[in-house]
């Protein structure tokens, strides 16, 4: 091996040096581009993160896809620093994304769908919704964020969810948060006993003396049916959306005291149960 070293020519040695040091300054070059580029995306999303004039529901997805069109630029200048030809990236991406699209069909149409929602807006980050959800159960919770993938919830209970975007374009989704009024329907049980007709009086002026019930539509209270011995009463108001809950639980909350001063008692369920003993023959 020592003899077959020494009849190597000086020049030969020379130009491998020369090779080895070009392509290092190539790689070193291509890696500091690496950095550079990753650097960039890194500060592009922590920008875009910090946007507040940018909208809520798209910030998520322009602060992505800046960054990863930053990240992909610097991998094509990378590889063409060490003398790969931006035309065979070209092709090599071409095919690559093919063969993965074909693979991931599904996680494609996550994409496509979460396009179609960031157009369409059928909800905005703060919305309360119900969706379908994966198996074709609903998921509820509030919009935190829509990404390319899937879109963040968080439940009533306070658990993150992330529901694929797939799965709730393809279902009906209900907005709760959309509209500006909403109507609340509360069923009240009375005593076929009593006066009904003075607890619905005594209950249409709870609902009237009430600030957060909206004149018009005006409240309704009215019998719904006769279930045994009691008469279902529903209170029907309007209010904004925003004290919904808090107008229901109050009104739940004085509606027995209301019938008690209208001297409307508890409803108690009776039944009349008659047994019939056929005569044996003789």
């Amino acid at each position: 091996m020592e003899y077959l070293l020494n009849q190597v020519h000086p020049s030969n040695w020379s130009f491998l040096w020369d090779a080895l040091s070009a392509f290092g300054l190539r790689l070193a070059a291509a890696l500091a581009i690496l950095w550079i580029g990753w650097w960039i995306a890194r500060r592009i999303g922590r920008w875009f993160s910090g946007q507040t004039g940018i909208d809520a529901t798209l910030r998520p997805i322009a602060r992505d896809s800046a960054a990863w069109g930053v990240r992909i630029v610097a991998l094509i200048g990378a590889l063409s620093q060490i003398g790969i030809q931006t035309a065979s990236i070209v092709a090599v991406l071409g095919a690559a994304g093919l063969a993965i699209g074909l693979a991931l069909q599904g996680t494609l149409q996550n994409i496509a769908a979460g396009i179609m929602l960031l157009l369409l807006r059928p909800f905005k980050v703060g919305d309360f919704i119900d969706g379908g959800g994966a198996g074709g159960g609903n998921v509820a919770g509030t919009v935190e964020e829509i990404n390319l993938f899937t879109t963040r919830l968080t439940k009533p209970d306070g658990i993150c969810e992330y529901v694929p975007n797939s799965a709730l374009w393809s279902n009906s989704i209900r907005n709760f948060s959309r509209n500006r009024t909403r109507r609340l329907d509360l069923e009240v049980e009375v005593s076929v006993r009593d006066d009904v007709s003075r607890a619905i009086d005594a209950l249409r002026a709870l609902a009237d003396a009430d600030p957060r019930v909206l004149p018009t539509p005006a409240p309704q209270v009215m019998v719904m049916r006769f279930d045994d011995s009691t008469a279902v009463l529903n209170i029907r108001v309007w209010s904004n959306t925003d004290v919904f809950w808090d107008l229901r639980w109050d009104l739940s909350r004085k509606v027995r005291q209301t019938l008690n001063d209208a001297q409307c008692s508890l409803p108690l369920r009776t039944r009349e149960l008659h047994i019939v003993q056929a005569q044996q023959t003789q």
